[in-house]
């Protein structure tokens, strides 16, 4: 309980103390009750609306098994997993490599790189897209998972994020490796990476939730259903199922629980790289 001045007032460092976590708690709660609501109108009875009632009445997981079977999901999940995974390993060796180059070596024209690297991230996907998609149809990879992976299998994000970490490395521990007889790249695979596993996890988790939530390059690149990835399996089955609000948002449940739980297990370190981030020697 804050004690109070001699006035028998609260200080201003005791009320902020207060108002922080309910303004934090208040956050959560907006955050969180648009999904609560998902997740309890998927539990209801056909016919039910979406915030009718706050608990369903009699709560069943049939809904997940219709949606599930009709929404034809295993092959969809397959589908983002593979593209999520894929497209992950290639920025994460690629945001390596570059970011390793641009934090520690020393060559003319390193700023002019880092700039254009920070420069593309401001650029729309969908501006490239006309340009990317040729590129893709001169090459044959039109309806192929090529067409998913290569177009984001290098980031700007990732690249300026590994190379923010690896400047708040000391350079010492470099030095020392390099007197044991160690090249550049052996050093970066048994000193930098092993140190930098927050900023590798916060890479992976940004990339992979991207992808798994991403429906315009499947929408754009690819018309096989053997292709089909969770997101457009999910607006598939949104047109089928409009007026069926539990069967939809049991759909939008399957689709949401992977990536919720996936940042669960890694939020400590995807806050330490982020805040680590920022950090400079």
């Amino acid at each position: 309980m804050p004690k109070k001045n001699p006035q028998g007032r609260l200080s201003v460092t005791q009320l902020s103390h207060l108002a922080n976590p309910l303004l934090l708690l208040l956050g959560a709660c907006v955050v969180l009750l648009p999904l609560g609501i998902v997740f309890l109108t998927s539990f209801d009875k056909v016919g039910a609306t979406p915030g009718g009632s706050f608990f369903p009445s009699n709560p069943s997981f049939a809904n997940y098994r219709e949606a599930w079977r009709r929404g034809n999901f295993l092959l969809a999940f397959a589908n983002s997993t593979l593209v999520a995974l894929a497209v992950t390993g290639f920025q994460t060796i690629t945001a390596a490599l570059a970011g390793y180059a641009l934090a520690r070596l020393k060559f003319q024209g390193r700023q002019a790189i880092l700039l254009i690297v920070l420069a593309t991230l401001v650029i729309p996907f969908q501006l490239l897209v006309i340009p990317i998609f040729l590129v893709l149809k001169w090459g044959h990879l039109i309806n192929t998972y090529w067409a998913l992976i290569l177009p984001t299998a290098a980031n700007g994000f990732g690249i300026f994020l590994l190379r923010q970490y690896f400047q708040t490395i000391p350079v010492e521990l470099e030095e020392a490796a390099a007197l044991d007889g160690a090249n550049r790249l052996q050093i970066l695979w048994r000193v930098m990476l092993p140190l930098s596993r927050p900023a590798l996890v916060t890479l992976f988790l940004f990339t992979f939730i991207g992808e798994w939530n991403d429906l315009f390059k499947p929408l754009i690149f690819t018309t096989r259903p053997e292709l089909r990835t969770v997101q457009l399996a999910l607006a598939e089955f949104q047109e089928q199922f409009t007026n069926n609000w539990p069967l939809l948002m049991a759909a939008v449940a399957i689709a949401t629980v992977p990536v919720v739980l996936l940042f669960l297990v890694g939020q400590r370190q995807f806050i330490r790289g982020i805040a680590a981030t920022g950090i400079k020697n």
